[in-house]
């Protein structure tokens, strides 16, 4: 999860909780991993094997893994039930389904209103070329996810507006994708509203101010290197094909009204960065972006959202001249338009997220998290060096098999703050190695909710334009290694880990306070 989940002076939840450890399993604490490890194997085959990109197909692979983890458990099934319930209704995972309703409504709307023509007008006009423009999606994206503090809102937005353009300019679908997921990551890691940021430095104790201030010059290494690596790949990797007859009707019909939904994303930024809640600066942005269709006449209010009301109906006659009702045969009636569609696309992806979460917390509650974590501790973080190696690659491995970041963040977090403190480990620098790593991976892996969330709009942009064929999705296997900010990301606290790099102790430097947001 990327979003700024509470108001100023509440607490997120999951920090400081004790874990229950009601939950055994015939083997031992290990086998409560079972589900979450089925998942992951599932998910391998599904996509990287048989190169099926089925969202719905992973749902059906969480829901056998679950079953099959039951026939594992010793004692009442009924802990195994509940404890499947309590994942899926901590607030972290309703926070996560919440954000991506908004944000799918939002750029939904904004696709309605002209803007992917708008920016096509402006990168031909301008003569951007397919071979720059991942790096400027980049940068974008990046700009986006720092002000929001949402980077799976990003990837919604870009990959529904920004993508289809790239596309249709020449750009390499893989590289597009991965450019929009590393911009993701770069906000994720450094915007001061992001939930990461927040549950980094709450669980570390220090403050999120001199948290974001000591960890932005490793993300600026890592973004320099990100932004060489898209512009080098931009020229190495072309494009698919687009008819040129279909990229000129669409450029014919592609004007710079649409670029008036730069004021709607404005709109977003501004009102998150005042301190505003996320749904609600999402919210005000939706508002805009809809009052911009109408005023200036990029889109009906139908195409935002209409009611087709079949012609035999008894309400058909008096609904018939309102501005959200559109008459049809019967048997073709349904509700439609930007609001219904952008939030409908994202149903299989939240199913998918309360399973996994579900599955997490069997994880967690059945001992394995807390077996891997001491046998780290105990056996491999025996110096400073080899420590801050555990505390890089532990994050690593929790968000191979928790997929929402914060959540995978919120778990690991005292387990960080053990090994940094035996070690006399700096504040800063444990919730900078906690965040950049949960930032970074959250993105990268192929069933991770980040590259998911992006996927999901991704396979209805066929729908929305005659030119965009089936090959041009991008299946989540293929797009992993071209994810360059969370790559680099990585690198640099793992050479940060073995060298000292930024290493700071607590007598270095003190957190002037903590500010739990």
């Amino acid at each position: 999860m990327t979003e700024p989940g509470t108001e100023a002076g509440t607490d997120i939840e999951g920090i400081g909780e004790t874990t229950k450890n009601d939950l055994t399993f015939y083997g031992g604490r290990w086998i409560s991993a079972v589900p979450i490890l089925l998942f992951i194997l599932w998910a391998i085959l599904q996509s990287g094997v048989f190169r099926i990109s089925d969202t719905t197909g992973l749902v059906a692979g969480m829901l056998i893994s679950l079953i099959v983890g039951m026939f594992f458990v010793k004692g009442d099934w009924k802990v195994y039930a509940d404890t499947i319930f309590d994942g899926m209704t901590k607030r972290v995972t309703a926070t996560t389904i919440v954000a991506w309703l908004w944000a799918g409504m939002f750029s939904s709307t904004l696709q309605a209103g002209g803007f992917v023509g708008g920016l096509v007008w402006a990168a031909d006009t301008l003569a951007v070329s397919a071979a720059v423009f991942p790096a400027v999606t980049f940068l974008l994206a990046g700009l986006l996810a720092t002000g929001i503090g949402s980077g799976y809102g990003t990837v919604v937005a870009f990959t529904t507006l920004f993508f289809p353009a790239g596309i249709l300019l020449g750009a390499n679908p893989i590289l597009m994708f991965g450019s929009i997921l590393s911009g993701a990551v770069f906000g994720d890691n450094l915007a001061p509203v992001s939930d990461t940021t927040i549950v980094s430095a709450v669980t570390q104790d220090a403050d999120i101010g001199g948290v974001v201030t000591s960890r932005f010059k490793y993300a600026i290494v890592a973004a320099v290197l990100a932004l060489s690596a898209y512009l080098f790949a931009g020229t190495a990797m072309s494009g698919l094909q687009v008819s040129q007859e279909a990229r000129d009707i669409f450029l014919s019909n592609s004007t710079p009204a649409g670029l008036v939904h730069l004021v709607s994303m404005m709109v977003v930024i501004v009102t998150a960065v005042l301190g505003r809640h996320i749904i609600e600066a999402v919210s005000w942005g939706l508002i805009v972006a809809i009052l911009f269709n109408v005023i200036f006449g990029l889109a009906p209010l139908s195409d935002v959202l209409v009611f087709r009301v079949p012609d035999t109906s008894i309400a058909s006659d008096a609904a018939a001249s309102l501005p959200v009702v559109a008459i049809v045969e019967s048997g073709n009636a349904s509700v439609g338009g930007s609001i219904y569609n952008g939030a409908a696309g994202f149903f299989p992806l939240i199913a998918l997220v309360l399973l996994i979460i579900a599955g997490s917390e069997i994880m967690i509650r059945g001992g394995a998290f807390a077996a891997i974590q001491e046998f780290l501790l105990r056996n491999v973080a025996t110096t400073v060096r080899k420590a801050e190696t555990t505390m890089v690659m532990g994050t690593a491995f929790v968000n191979s098999m928790i997929t929402i970041n914060t959540a995978a963040e919120i778990a690991i977090a005292p387990y960080i703050a053990r090994i940094g403190q035996k070690y006399n480990i700096n504040a800063y620098r444990r919730a900078n190695i906690l965040d950049a790593n949960t930032s970074a991976l959250g993105y990268i892996f192929p069933w991770a909710g980040g590259v998911l969330v992006g996927f999901a709009p991704m396979q209805g942009l066929p729908d929305q334009y005659g030119w965009f064929t089936e090959s041009m999705v991008v299946n989540p296997i293929e797009v992993w290694p071209f994810v360059f900010q969370g790559w680099f990301l990585f690198g640099v606290f793992i050479f940060s880990a073995l060298t000292g790099f930024g290493l700071e102790y607590t007598s270095d430097r003190q957190s002037s306070e903590v500010n739990r947001v």
